[in-house]
């Protein structure tokens, strides 16, 4: 039997999911693979449960009743003085200020599994020294679930990259909530606000929609893709096009955008009025690796085309190369929701499992 010890930190919607696929999947692990996964920590930003001998799959009630506040140095004497042996930190906040602790998990024995993206688009300066840390300490970082949800986008391009195969663009349909709202608002007659509404019932979209329709998730991605095959961008350099109407931006209020939200109808109306028959509207990213451009943006597609024919919040990556440079690599799947992104990083789990003693 091999285990691996595990941290969570940020047990919000990814990271119960997560916590519950893991629980259902206990004997299956044991029978299958001699693998046991232990969870020794479950942390939010105030509060931490710990016990070194394992959280039951009962952790919410645990949590609730044992966890105690804080501080980000008792994790790691907690570390530190266990010596937990092949020791993984699942990060799956949103959190602005956690990747900055990389540092610290890693010096204090613990591989990395990042949902969180922040780490991978600070500036190319950090990029490179989270990854001198980790060369360092002999210690894995996986993050596949940052492009793509569970899709096995990351790797591939890595594995391409790293094989010499020499990456020419890549493009499509990065965003699982754009994905359903586009889809939806191209063939339906619907308004586009009532198509931003199921999307957030559907739980496509994040709570304040203007994140969604910033476009800066995708240039995120985009920028992580570049980084994979060695370009030194930085997020600055991505050209992005927002979809939020200039007097719904800046000074607005969570709450007085949503009472007026009907005002993106008719800035929506006017891009459908330009759409063809044949078309739909995708809003995409796209690298062109020779100009060194990184853009996300709005277009007309082909109906025909691949990424004219995705459904519901299907992302698509298209990658073009030396061998692919006519009929592009195709990676397409589920792009949103909860249950698919943990089932990423359960997936992550498992890859850093097949390569630990």
């Amino acid at each position: 039997m091999k285990t691996i010890h595990l941290a969570l930190f940020g047990p919000g919607k990814v990271g119960s999911k997560l916590l519950e696929q893991l629980a259902s999947s206990e004997e299956h692990l044991k029978e299958s693979s001699g693998l046991i996964l232990k969870l020794v920590l479950v942390a939010d930003s105030s509060h931490a449960l710990l016990n070194p001998k394992g959280i039951k799959s009962d952790w919410d009630s645990g949590f609730k009743r044992s966890s105690r506040k804080y501080s980000f140095s008792e994790v790691e004497e907690y570390f530190k003085k266990h010596q937990f042996e092949n020791l993984v930190s699942i990060d799956t906040t949103a959190s602005n200020e956690f990747p900055h602790k990389y540092f610290d998990l890693v010096n204090a024995g613990s591989h990395i599994i990042a949902a969180n993206k922040v780490a991978n688009t600070l500036s190319f300066e950090f990029y490179e020294k989270l990854r001198k840390v980790l060369k360092k300490n002999n210690k894995n970082f996986v993050y596949e679930t940052n492009v793509g949800a569970g899709l096995p986008i990351v790797e591939t391009l890595r594995n391409l990259h790293l094989s010499g195969e020499k990456v020419t663009r890549i493009r499509g349909v990065f965003s699982g909530s754009l994905s359903y709202i586009f889809n939806t608002f191209s063939s339906e007659q619907k308004e586009f606000s009532k198509v931003l509404e199921e999307a957030g019932v559907l739980d496509y979209t994040e709570p304040d929609a203007r994140i969604d329709l910033s476009g800066k998730d995708v240039g995120r991605k985009l920028l992580i893709l570049a980084r994979e095959i060695q370009l030194k961008k930085e997020f600055e350099e991505v050209k992005i096009e927002s979809l939020i109407p200039h007097q719904l931006n800046g000074d607005t209020t969570l709450e007085e955008f949503n009472s007026r939200i009907s005002e993106l109808d008719g800035h929506f109306a006017k891009y459908k009025s330009k759409q063809l028959k044949d078309e739909v509207l995708r809003y995409i990213g796209e690298l062109d690796v020779e100009k060194g451009s990184l853009e996300a943006k709005l277009i007309r597609e082909p109906k025909a085309s691949a990424l004219g024919q995705i459904e519901g919040a299907d992302n698509i990556f298209e990658i073009y190369t030396e061998s692919y440079k006519d009929q592009p690599l195709v990676i397409r799947g589920a792009g949103a929701g909860t249950a698919v992104t943990a089932r990423g990083v359960f997936g992550d789990i498992l890859k850093i499992s097949e390569r630990l003693n």
